[in-house]
């Protein structure tokens, strides 16, 4: 489908910004950089988009992927939120998604075999945009086949980007030990505690920030109860 890659810089960033809206309305799939990893992403609210993102995945569908909003106040209102807003703060816009009982106004066509919905904000100016001028949440997963190595530039999944709308370069994603592991994914949708999902990149400082809280680890709980 591209034919060019997108080079994003502060010189550009609003004609790119314009462009990349009007490729998501459409029902297109994009790439673009996140603070973890490269991902791919629509509208989440699309049917015929999430489709396609699965298929350029050669993703299983009862496998879930989060969604992208564009600042905190906006957790509320895809996510049942259990946890104060400071602690939603604490952890966010960073490496982390946090996953939450989801809300009547997403779309039920999206991970319909799940409750549940994970959010993440990615500390990344160009996603952020996307999300709040679309004026709706970005489904947003790794940029790579399902089962092959996540992404950290746009060379490393060149393979997929005949199928993409747009192909946004921000450059190469410092490599290093805790590369390529993604968000931190904890499951904060039963209120007091937190169950680590995948522990990701930012593992360590994520059970900190949730301790500070006063959260618990649900599996200290069921331990108590046997």
């Amino acid at each position: 489908m591209i034919n060019t890659v997108t080079l994003l810089g502060p010189k550009n960033s609003a004609a790119i910004l314009i462009k990349a809206v009007e490729l998501l309305k459409a029902g297109c799939v994009v790439a673009l950089p996140t603070d973890t990893l490269y991902g791919i992403a629509c509208l989440s609210q699309n049917s015929e988009a999430i489709k396609k993102l699965y298929q350029i995945k050669s993703r299983d569908t009862n496998k879930p992927v989060a969604i992208c909003v564009s600042q905190v106040s906006d957790v509320a209102k895809w996510g049942r939120v259990t946890v104060n807003e400071r602690l939603l703060h604490d952890l966010l816009p960073g490496p982390v998604t946090l996953v939450f009982e989801r809300s009547p106004v997403l779309n039920p066509e999206l991970n319909p075999g799940t409750k549940l919905v994970g959010i993440r904000i990615p500390d990344s100016w160009f996603i952020r945009q996307l999300a709040s001028s679309c004026d709706g949440p970005l489904a947003l997963t790794s940029a790579n086949v399902s089962g092959s190595q996540s992404t950290l530039s746009v060379e490393e999944f060149s393979d997929i980007w005949e199928h993409l709308g747009a192909v946004y370069n921000g450059g190469p994603i410092p490599d290093g030990a805790y590369a390529r592991l993604g968000s931190t994914v904890v499951d904060l949708s039963s209120p007091g505690t937190y169950r680590i999902i995948r522990p990701g990149c930012a593992h360590t400082i994520t059970v900190e920030k949730l301790r500070k809280h006063g959260l618990v680890e649900a599996s200290e709980i069921e331990s108590e109860s046997v």
